[in-house]
């Protein structure tokens, strides 16, 4: 994959993020420990490792994961705004859960 591999400061960002699990299995009321880290604007950008979000397969590609019939940000990311919020509030609501401040 493209991009530069995260510091240890970013690493430890990403982990506590991670440790949420899929943040929109959280918001349709369930617990999914098994995610991967979404990266909202690309891994290639300044900052682009404190742009995560934990997202399940199946919230994350579409066709992955035992449920096929999660809206997944990848390819309709309208869809999936439209239900749970953009993926910028999802960071948010997870910096806000780890009691991290937004700079």
């Amino acid at each position: 994959m493209k991009g530069r591999t995260p510091n240890a400061v970013e690493h430890k960002f990403m982990d506590a993020i991670g440790s949420l699990g899929c943040l929109a299995c959280r918001k349709d009321g369930r617990v999914n420990p098994w995610i991967s880290l979404h990266h909202i604007d690309g891994r290639t950008k300044p900052d682009a490792h404190y742009k995560v979000i934990g997202l399940c397969a199946g919230h994350h590609q579409d066709g992955t994961g035992q449920d096929k019939s999660l809206i997944a940000v990848h390819p309709y990311k309208a869809r999936f705004e439209a239900k749970y919020g953009t993926q910028y509030e999802l960071l948010e609501e997870a910096k806000k859960m780890l009691g991290i401040s937004s700079n």
